[in-house]
Order: structure tokens, then sequence, then C-alpha cells
């Protein structure tokens, strides 16, 4: 029995006659991960996948009256635009700032590579990179498209903040190695952000159980 796939199917069927918006996948979701956590909690007291399954149908009741709200909500399509839209207006000028940030970054670096300074202040200005590459991340991620659904702001964030440390070990790696001009301090420096970004990044993407396609 594939947990994902049941679930998956018990919350679409439910919703199966209310029409698409962002409201809808963002509630769906959240009832997706709501009864993934209750079928864990089954689980622990010794049920098998399926019981704990229809268990956690019973725990999550009547939501019906939800589903009419739903149906309700998504005939006022200006709300749901006027949702998408100030939802996209926010991401826009996310992306704005990030890539300012980024490309401040990156010239600047370069221009003190041309200057009289001490090497670690060289590489000081990438730490704008580390920035506006976190934002980017996010303000991508949490951007409603033709094609997909903007993503549960939470994930966004942790995404965007797996992105940052990354990025963040990468940074200390170039700074530190410029400061002591020893490599083997360049990658110890920046191991431990380094694994910790990727870590995230991976697990993230390993625990993704909704589909964001339209």
């Amino acid at each position: 029995m594939n947990l994902n796939d049941e679930v998956r199917k018990y919350i679409d069927d439910l919703f199966k006659d209310v029409g698409k918006s962002q409201q809808l996948f963002d509630l769906k979701q959240e009832l997706v991960t709501n009864m993934h956590e209750r079928i864990k909690d089954y689980q622990k007291q010794g049920m098998s996948d399926e019981e704990a399954f229809k268990e956690a149908k019973v725990s999550m009741g009547d939501l019906s009256g939800l589903v009419d709200d739903m149906r309700e909500a998504g005939r006022e399509e200006a709300k749901g635009e006027v949702y998408s839209s100030m939802t996209n207006r926010i991401s826009t000028g996310g992306i704005v700032i990030s890539v300012m940030l980024i490309v401040f970054g990156f010239l600047m670096t370069i221009s003190m590579n041309f200057m009289d300074v001490a090497a670690p202040a060289k590489s000081g200005t990438s730490i704008f990179i580390v920035i506006g590459g976190a934002i980017l991340t996010y303000s991508l991620l949490a951007r409603e498209t033709a094609r997909k659904y903007a993503m549960n702001r939470i994930r966004a964030v942790l995404y965007a903040l797996a992105v940052g440390v990354s990025l963040f070990g990468i940074f200390v790696g170039v700074t530190s190695g410029l400061a002591t001009g020893e490599m083997f301090i360049a990658f110890s420096s920046s191991t431990i952000f380094l694994v910790i970004g990727i870590g995230m990044f991976v697990s993230l993407m390993l625990s993704e159980k909704v589909d964001r396609t339209k």
C-alpha cells in the first residue's frame, strides 16, 4: 500500500468538484501533511498502514463543510485573482531585489580584486551573493506560474535557508582560504555549512509529497 498515493487520492477525491485555485492547493497541502502526521501516530501504536490510514480518515472528521466552503470560494474568481496577484507581486519584488544583490555582490567582488586591500576583504562583498541567492530561491518557489502553484511558504523558506547555508559555506571557505593561504582550512571551515545546507536540501526534496503541477 502506497500511503502517499492513497492520501493524495483521498484528498483529491474530496475536492474533485471544486474549481482549482491557489487557496485550494494550499488547503489540500495542509490536509495531506496533517493526515500523514496522524497516520504516523497510529503506526507508532502498532497499526498497519491500512489500519492507520482508515483511522486517520475517521479522525479527520466530516470535511463536507470545508468542501462546501471551498466550492463557494471557488466561485468568487475575483478573490482568487487578488490572492494570486498579491503573492506574485511580493515574489516579483523578491526576485528583483535578489538579482540586484547578486549583481552588486558579483561586481563589487570583482572590483575589490583591483584594489590594494587585504586578501579576505576581496571576497567580503560576495556575502551579498549569499543573501541574494537565498531570497531568489524563496521568491521563485513561492511564485504561482501558468503551470505550477506556489509552494507552501514554510517549505519555500526552508529551501531558501538550505541554499543560503550552502552558499554561506562556500563564502566562508573562500574567505578563510584567502585569509590563511591554507586549503585545508578553507575546506574544513566550509564543510559544516555545506553538509547542513545540502542535507536540508536533499531532505526537503525526498519529503516532498505534493505535486504542484496544475
